[in-house]
């Protein structure tokens, strides 16, 4: 996949394009660009997909401070590619582009500067300044720039309508296995090992404490989560508290992440790490004691060890 902003015209055959933040890359976007793809083919044109960065409500300052992402522009990149989509097209939102109109914007940066052939509109889809672009009112500018549209319908799995923001609700009570099932893949972050009090390692389970990569992506709701841990390539079963750490932080300050890699004693320090999120364990809570938590551990990680020993990696 080749991914590049729009600078001028590209010269690409027969573009078929969809438009969207395509936050999450779900099930509801794999539907998409299978289609954009089927399209393309049947026209003898390429593949392509247009999204914008950085997120609209950032530059708008559109309760950007509450903003959760499910995917930083790199994993957007990676899993848009993992689609078989031939172009990627980055376009640098700002204030002065989000008061173009849906149909300027599309004779601008996409019958000008990629010769748009086919649109396709995922569900319910908007663009444009005041979200005036969908299908409907689009009519009259695929007529006069000589493209034609098409519209999906919503996509389903397991009675779930999918969304972004159904896969945010998911991951916001703690359900991660549903937010799984709904994007298609386990959900992941990426950070770096920064260090910390090492109680962990005082009663036998010492862990990692990450710093998420990106300050607005999305963290599950606080509880102990089965996970599986790349660091340095290499794969690991892992178990990971989001929360206060209660039992040896009484004043319940300063929320962390802390992953215990199981069958790992390398010094981790400053290194990146990807978690990715197989199941939830059980909520976070206070012991009265540090054996009573280390007895607690152990059962979680028995329970980890359960809950990963049957993944395969796909997701049904």
């Amino acid at each position: 996949m080749e991914i590049h902003t729009v600078t001028g015209r590209r010269g690409l055959k027969n573009p078929v394009i969809s438009i969207g933040i395509f936050d999450g890359v779900h099930r509801g976007h794999a539907a998409i660009f299978k289609q954009v793809r089927m399209r393309a083919k049947a026209m003898e044109g390429e593949s392509v997909i247009v999204t914008f960065w950085p997120h609209p409500r950032l530059v708008l300052n559109q309760n950007s401070d509450d903003l959760k992402l499910l995917t930083t522009l790199e994993e957007k990149k990676t899993l848009i590619g993992s689609h078989g989509i031939d172009h990627l097209i980055i376009i640098p939102f700002t204030r002065e582009f989000s008061l173009l109109p849906a149909c300027g914007f599309i004779k601008q940066y996409l019958i000008d500067k990629t010769g748009l052939k086919h649109l396709v509109f995922g569900f319910d889809h908007h663009f444009g300044h005041k979200r005036e672009g969908n299908f409907e009112n689009l009519t009259t500018c695929a007529r006069k720039y000589r493209f034609t549209m098409e519209q999906l319908g919503p996509v389903l799995k397991d009675d779930y309508l999918i969304s972004s923001s159904a896969v945010r609700q998911a991951l916001f009570n703690g359900n991660v296995k549903l937010a799984s099932r709904l994007l298609a893949y386990p959900y992941s972050l990426q950070g770096k090992i920064i260090g910390g009090k090492q109680v962990g390692r005082e009663i036998g389970y010492p862990t990692a404490n990450i710093i998420p990569d990106n300050k607005y992506k999305m963290i599950p709701a606080d509880g102990v989560y089965a996970v599986r841990v790349e660091v340095g390539w290499k794969f690991f079963a892992g178990m990971m508290n989001i929360g206060f750490r209660p039992t040896v932080n009484r004043e319940r300050k300063d929320k962390s992440l802390e992953v215990h890699i199981i069958g790992f004693n390398e010094n981790v320090y400053d290194r990146n790490i990807n978690i990715s999120f197989i199941d939830r364990i059980r909520d976070e809570r206070q012991f009265s004691s540090l054996d009573k938590l280390r007895e607690q551990l152990a059962r979680d990680k028995n329970k980890a060890m359960q809950m990963l020993a049957g993944l395969t990696g796909s997701i049904d």
